[in-house]
């Protein structure tokens, strides 16, 4: 447990990405049940979902890189 932690507190982002890419993919299958996708249409939606979710982490991170250089 204590590496979970320590892992987390290195990468925070990539922790966040996994996280919000884990509840998004979750949704997105919950979602697409009962709407007759073949596997590699799902399959592509989930990809697309996953990079999605690096996008909104890293734009979300663009704040605290402008505030740590007002800091400065």
């Amino acid at each position: 447990m204590a590496g979970l932690k320590d892992f987390s507190q290195r990468h925070p982002r990539l922790v966040a990405w996994i996280a919000l890419a884990i509840g998004m993919v979750v949704i997105l299958l919950w979602s697409a049940r009962d709407v007759g996708l073949l596997p590699t249409q799902l399959g592509a939606l989930v990809i697309a979902t996953i990079a999605l979710a690096g996008l909104c982490v890293w734009i979300i991170g663009w704040e605290d890189s402008a505030d740590d250089a007002n800091v400065s």
